[in-house]
């Protein structure tokens, strides 16, 4: 990875120190040694071939904006170290800050309509846990300072990859070293390591891979140490490669066409080590089970990263809501007693995630090192909804819209054929707009739920937070760790314990017999 000087003590000055990356220094530090092939070729640059480019250019725009005087106060904020940085990027310990970072991750997303999830901002709901709680990964403390200090510094843009591949998941981790992430050999320098990871979405696109355990995964104490890992690989460490799936920016064929997919395509690729050389200094915890296992919750990975996720699908929503009032104008359904039901059901999702968020900000837990979090119990109720959300919007939309979805040319070039022309203006025109409008908008909305990239969309909602059981059981096992299931109970004894088969036990209501 292109080494871009980290940020140094604060000093006296007025100004705070600010060694954000823009735009032009995020695509040249993209320029280094990493291994991503796409279709059985390696990838010399990301930043310039058809697969990549225009979505590299997606994050670009988000490193410029933290320069821009339009967004930078809603964007960056100066943390306890006298740095400036993005303010998800460094720990809350208000709920007033906690809502401003709220708004920092709201405004990225904005200038994607919430299409790419895995910006930098969402490795963030991790990485400031560094900062707060550094002594939790002892005795690797000074390297989760150090990681802090880099990457809010500068915003640096991490992926991760938690998940074993899907073979063998009938049998335990330690069992599976043929294909696990685990420790091969122990160096004066650092460790090797070998094994495959999933799934690194948009990684292609990143400085840096984090890697460790997800919570579905419980490590044997005394039989899994060599899987007992968390560590931070940049995307040019050697023995590592990156396999994509197919890029949708790829086989997109014009901009008018292909709207979404065609920059802001988050490729997600498997992540491979073959005997790969870690460095100590960038080891977070190394053949420790018990810590292993724990990270999630000690760090309050879930609490923070389901605020950036929910403020993204907030956005995505709003988006949403935007398309369906414009598509039942242009169709002339808009007076429809059912379409304007769906209508409601649409703005009731996006409501719903937008209080989520609200509540995560403003009714916040405390965190280790006086810092702030979003409860547990609204963190894990935002994994259950939020993965409801996208498909019952889809269906909507195809319910409502049906045909009108299909009735589109096969390409802008339909629409510049002059014999063709006239024959779709008068054809395919809206209700309320040209022909051409039309099309277009329905391109679009085709782009975001129908096309391949759309589909992707609907798997990547369905389970961006796992495990279907697994969300469920967590509101669960929350509910009971925190007494919130013991509260309702009680409530329940309450009410039962104030009647008998003989009638009231209270003399406030009466009953004859």
């Amino acid at each position: 990875m292109t080494q871009i000087p980290a940020s140094g003590a604060p000093t006296d000055t007025a100004a705070p120190a600010n060694d954000l990356l823009n735009g032009s220094s995020y695509l040249a530090s993209l320029s280094d040694a990493r291994q991503v092939y796409l279709y059985g070729e390696r990838v010399k640059d990301v930043t310039r071939h058809p697969g990549f480019r225009n979505s590299c250019r997606s994050i670009a725009r988000l490193y410029d904006a933290l320069h821009d005087p339009k967004h930078r106060d809603t964007l960056t904020g100066i943390d306890r170290s006298g740095r400036r940085t993005h303010k998800f990027f460094m720990p809350s310990y208000t709920a007033q800050e906690l809502l401003g970072a709220r708004d920092a991750i709201v405004d990225w997303a904005r200038l994607t309509y919430g299409f790419m999830g895995r910006t930098p901002d969402y490795k963030a709901a991790l990485m400031a846990s560094l900062d707060s709680q550094p002594e939790f990964y002892a005795p690797f403390e000074e390297n989760a300072r150090k990681w802090y200090a880099r990457y809010s510094s500068q915003c640096l843009f991490l992926n991760h990859c938690l998940i074993n591949p899907p073979v063998d998941r009938n049998r335990p981790a330690h069992e599976v070293g043929d294909v696990f992430v685990h420790v091969v050999k122990e160096q004066d320098g650092g460790i090797v390591v070998s094994g495959a990871k999933t799934l690194g979405t948009g990684s292609a696109m990143t400085h840096a891979t984090f890697v460790a355990q997800n919570s579905a995964t419980t490590l044997d104490k005394e039989k899994a140490k060599d899987f007992a890992l968390v560590f931070i690989a940049p995307l040019d460490t050697p023995g590592s490669r990156l396999l994509c799936r197919p890029s949708y920016e790829g086989n997109a064929k014009s901009p008018f066409d292909n709207p979404l997919s065609s920059r802001f395509d988050e490729n997600d690729a498997v992540l491979l080590f073959d005997n790969a050389f870690i460095p100590w200094e960038n080891v977070l915890v190394y053949r420790d089970p018990e810590r292993a296992n724990s990270f999630f919750r000690h760090s309050r990975f879930v609490n923070r990263y389901t605020l950036q996720s929910a403020s993204r699908l907030a956005v995505k929503l709003d988006f949403m809501c935007g398309l369906f009032a414009r598509a039942i104008e242009a169709n002339g359904t808009d007076t429809f007693r059912g379409v304007q039901a769906a209508m409601g059901e649409i703005l009731a999702w996006r409501n719903l995630i937008w209080g989520i968020t609200a509540a995560m900000c403003l009714d916040p837990e405390p965190a280790p090192g006086g810092a702030v979090v979003p409860k547990q119990e609204y963190a894990y109720t935002l994994r259950v909804f939020g993965s409801q959300a996208w498909p019952a919007i889809r269906y909507l939309f195809e319910k409502n819209l049906a045909v009108s979805l299909l009735m589109t040319p096969s390409s802008y070039k339909d629409l510049q054929n002059e014999e063709l022309q006239p024959l779709i203006e008068k054809y395919y025109r809206g209700s309320s707009s040209t022909a051409a409008d039309r099309i277009k908008l329905f391109k679009l909305i085709w782009d975001a739920i129908g096309s391949e990239f759309g589909a992707r969309h609907e798997l990547y909602e369905i389970n961006y937070s796992g495990n279907h059981d697994q969300i469920r059981l967590d509101v669960l096992t929350g509910a009971r760790s925190s007494g919130i299931l013991d509260r309702c109970i009680a409530l329940t004894e309450q009410c039962m314990s104030e009647y008998d088969v003989n009638g009231w036990k209270d003399s406030t209501w009466v009953w004859d017999k």
